[in-house]
């Protein structure tokens, strides 16, 4: 949110930013693409022995859970310090502009509260748990410390972004949060059998926060928090003891596997030349940008499973070509989002994946169960498409081809071998699906 000159923190606070949080967001960035590519070394050599030679690596199921934990929260302290954190800010919009102010800040605080006691107990568990062992044998401190020191960054990120709000903002929420924790003192102090249980207050601050505009992300720490402070009988360190649990899982490595898939479908050119040849086989007929769209979004949900990277990669080609066409960009932007909800069913679906680890479900069954009503969504999305969209709308990509025909359908190919490699393995059942992901991003980096 924009500030005002002469209401803000000093000048210094530009230096601060030059200095101190520009380089670390970096060495940030780059510590979690190490972890991520450690990570999937770790899985590839895994199935490599133990497929291959026969001979299973006893502590590659420790080591790439433990990476798993570190770059989840390397990737949520760089996630925070750009911004990409998910929140509703559906009530606070509609609150007046000063009003707004002061919710950001409090917002603000709430998430430098919150980050800093990830760090502080991180870093205190991992003390604790010095000279302990994980079952093959490793350090299980290993798993705790880059946990702290990445929510020493988150919180270093947090005051960041409070430092940006308006210095008599940031007073006031102080005051606020301040008051707050008065008021509930005294509560509990003076009246003691009034005061609500800790599953009620766990609750309120859920809603409230939520309401309020905090990171979904750390609404739920918050509450977490808020019944460990108010139960009193539960040490601090359970709180990122039960952080690191939660993602400490191997089935859960396949989520920023798929993402990667995305993103270096994108990078390396797959993307686009997938959509170019669905422009030439489609794009003349009636309605064909529409439905080159909700056929793209079908496939590379088929192979990425992050949202994010199928709407980026689909919506920087179509979006443009939809202007260019004469084409209304807010149908085009509507279409892409509906067909973005249809393919949250698709196979390898990031959200299916944690339904399956949570409910203890076969991940591959849940795969196979989407496609049906996938399917179905297409075929209503593509058949809307066609009614409502006007003939030769694709034309302009097809008369000024961006590869040759040998070019084009040889990546066409490269993707097909990809989907091949994602829905051979789990309709087969011979790998998990960290192991079929790891192999889709070892195949989109070297053969893409």
């Amino acid at each position: 949110m924009a500030t005002s000159p002469g209401h803000t923190l000093p000048a210094v606070y530009a230096g601060w930013r030059r200095v101190v949080i520009r380089p670390l967001l970096r060495v940030v960035d780059a510590v979690a693409a190490l972890l991520l590519a450690a990570d999937l070394v770790v899985v590839l050599l895994s199935v490599f022995y133990r497929y291959v030679l026969n001979a299973p690596i006893e502590w590659a199921d420790d080591v790439a859970r433990g990476l798993m934990v570190a770059l989840s929260f390397f990737g949520a302290a760089g996630a925070l310090a750009r911004g990409e954190n998910i929140g509703i800010s559906f009530f606070t919009e509609r609150l007046p502009v000063a009003v707004q102010r002061a919710v950001e800040a409090g917002v603000s605080l709430i998430i430098v509260v919150t980050a800093a006691s990830v760090g502080v107990n991180a870093l205190e568990l991992g003390q604790q748990t010095t000279g302990q062992t994980t079952g093959s044998g490793l350090p299980l401190e290993l798993t705790f410390y880059p946990m702290g020191v990445a929510g020493v960054a988150m919180t270093i990120f947090a005051i960041d972004r409070l430092c940006r709000q308006r210095l008599t903002d940031i007073i006031a929420a102080f005051l606020c949060l301040g008051a707050t924790v008065a008021l509930w003192y005294a509560w509990s102090q003076f009246a003691p059998d009034s005061v609500p249980d800790s599953g009620f207050l766990m609750l309120a601050a859920f809603v409230v926060a939520l309401a309020g505009g905090v990171p979904i992300g750390f609404v739920l720490a918050l509450s977490a928090l808020i019944f460990i402070w108010v139960e009193g009988t539960l040490p601090g360190v359970i709180f990122a003891q039960q952080m690191a649990r939660g993602i400490d899982n191997f089935v859960l490595l396949a989520i920023p596997f798929f993402i990667l898939i995305g993103y270096l479908m994108e990078a390396n050119g797959m993307s686009v030349r997938l959509i170019e040849a669905l422009e030439r086989l489609v794009g003349r007929m009636r309605g064909g940008l529409n439905v080159v769209m909700v056929l793209s979004m079908v496939i590379f949900s088929g192979i990425s499973g992050s949202k994010m990277a199928d709407v980026a990669a689909v919506g920087s080609v179509l979006i443009p070509a939809a202007r260019r066409s004469k084409q209304n960009p807010g149908d085009a932007v509507a279409l892409l989002a509906a067909s973005a909800v249809m393919a949250e069913t698709i196979p390898p679906c990031i959200n299916l994946i944690i339904l399956g680890f949570v409910a203890n479900i076969s991940i591959g069954g849940l795969f196979m169960a989407g496609l049906l009503p996938a399917g179905l969504m297409a075929l209503v999305l593509i058949a809307a498409a066609i009614s409502s969209g006007a003939r030769r709308t694709a034309a302009q990509s097809d008369e000024n081809p961006r590869t040759t025909t040998a070019q084009l359908w040889s990546g066409v190919a490269v993707t097909i071998g990809l989907l091949v490699i994602i829905f051979g393995g789990f309709k087969s059942g011979i790998a998990t699906a960290t192991e079929i992901s790891s192999f889709g991003a070892l195949y989109a980096l070297v053969i893409g």
